[in-house]
């Protein structure tokens, strides 16, 4: 099931132009992160592989390499999150987590941007490293940073959810305050705001 809705999310943002040649924005993190967080690392790394593949031979035009790379960004992001999250299922092992995982994925991608994208995209590489700092990292960021932010605000409200359906056990909705979750937002649209200014300038 979350394979499911992560693919419709993935085919959705398909028909969206891309923000940069192969850069878009794809809210199938979100769905495949809250698996994460509901049944740990290895079930985000699952189902990531699964939707990545399905995207390859349905709707996706990046071929193989583009897969990967698709798999290695989401998870990523998703892994560290969880891995933090199963650690200390509280609203601030979430926090701590989300923000480690957007930190960590755009460290990643940045590494495989410089690495992947002159073999990928036959664009010297010289290019690439001039794309690094106003393109590949500021993407990265706020993708990740806009995808946590709706993880915060669907989490809950999914977790209860299925408690009350009998899906999963109570111990795994947590118990902070609600205040950790909105200065963390608020935190967060500051940040992804920055960023956009300091790239436009």
């Amino acid at each position: 099931m979350i394979a499911a809705v992560a693919y419709a999310l993935a085919y959705v943002a398909t028909l969206f132009p891309p923000i940069v040649a192969f850069l878009r924005y794809d809210p199938k993190d979100v769905v495949i992160l809250l698996g994460g967080f509901l049944y740990g690392p290895l079930s985000a790394v699952a189902v990531s592989a699964v939707v990545s593949l399905l995207e390859m031979v349905t709707i996706s035009p990046e071929g193989p390499i583009g897969t990967l790379m698709n798999i290695v960004s989401t998870t990523s992001f998703v892994c560290v999150a969880s891995i933090v999250y199963q650690r200390r299922k509280t609203l601030d092992g979430a926090v701590i987590g989300l923000v480690l995982g957007v930190l960590f994925m755009t460290g990643i991608m940045t590494l495989w941007n410089y690495l992947i994208v002159p073999i990928y995209q036959g664009v010297p590489r010289h290019v690439v490293v001039g794309m690094l700092l106003p393109v590949f990292i500021p993407f990265n960021l706020i993708k990740g940073s806009i995808n946590a932010v709706l993880t915060m605000l669907l989490f809950k409200p999914i977790v209860v959810a299925l408690h009350k359906s009998g899906l999963i056990e109570p111990a795994i909705i947590g118990n902070r305050s609600s205040k950790i979750k909105w200065i963390f937002i608020a935190a967060t649209l500051v940040v992804v705001t920055a960023i956009l200014l300091l790239v436009n300038m």
